[in-house]
């Protein structure tokens, strides 16, 4: 069973001529098959969280640990940590010019399963999956996320996600920029992934909206760089109705549902 295991984790980046420490000693266990969302506001920290498990160099960890199934993540480079199984949907998925989607979604799979898939199978593995993310086929000749709309760019981050088919997928703010329908859809494909118990979901989010569709089994309220309170899908609802502002002062971690102090 794959496990994340994220322990007292520090990081900081360099702003404005200064060193600023963002977060502030993060603890989390995710599992295999297990959905966390992670709740709170803007500038809590919870992109830096999920950018820095990716190994974004702009962020420098200073304390703490994090391995997936015992294997030392911090030690691994970005590529490495792909082919560990960790993946990242970004909040802003960025431009490539002069790649093709298909050619960078079978280089991508190439280095994750180590070798190439066959061709044929391969054309109809990305055809059913396009399909079922209501994607254009004529997505795949186009360059990466090159003239896409928000809502395009997040299908092809989800598209991905199925193809590649990682041990932990961190989602960065997914449903942010989704029309109603592109929210269905998208998460819809999280979800056909989830359901396959063999991933373990790391959901970033500020609203409830998506947690309509994806149904998280633990929820953790992020504020000052570490998790203040955790608890089952009901804190989403208790977050919808009263937002965040409790949550300012706290600088005690609840240890249920995965976190612990």
């Amino acid at each position: 069973m794959a496990t994340l295991e994220i322990r007292d984790l520090r990081v900081t980046v360099e702003a404005d001529n200064a060193t600023k420490e963002i977060l502030k000693g993060v603890d989390l266990t995710v599992k295999q098959g297990e959905t966390h969302a992670i709740m709170g506001p803007n500038g809590s920290g919870k992109s830096t969280l999920a950018y820095s498990l990716a190994g974004h160099p702009k962020y420098t960890v200073t304390g703490g640990t994090v391995t997936l199934d015992g294997e030392d993540v911090l030690a691994m480079s970005v590529d490495e940590r792909a082919r560990a199984g960790l993946f990242l949907a970004m909040q802003y998925p960025v431009e490539v010019p002069g790649v093709s989607v298909s050619n960078f979604l079978r280089t991508s799979a190439t280095a994750v399963r180590g070798e190439a898939p066959k061709l044929r199978t391969w054309v109809k593995e990305v055809k059913e999956a396009m399909e079922r993310l209501n994607m254009d086929p004529a997505f795949a000749e186009r360059n990466v996320n090159e003239g896409f709309s928000g809502g395009e760019k997040k299908r092809h981050e989800i598209l991905q996600l199925e193809l590649l088919k990682p041990r932990v997928a961190i989602l960065d703010e997914t449903d942010s920029g989704l029309d109603v329908d592109a929210l269905r859809v998208v998460s819809e494909g999280v979800n056909r992934v989830r359901e396959t118990g063999e991933v373990g979901t790391l959901l970033i989010t500020h609203y409830t909206r998506i947690l309509r569709y994806i149904k998280p089994d633990y929820v953790h309220v992020f504020s000052g760089g570490r998790i203040v309170e955790s608890g089952g899908a009901e804190l989403a609802d208790k977050l919808e109705n009263e937002g965040y502002e409790a949550y300012a002062k706290h600088d005690v971690v609840d240890t249920k549902g995965g976190a612990s102090a």
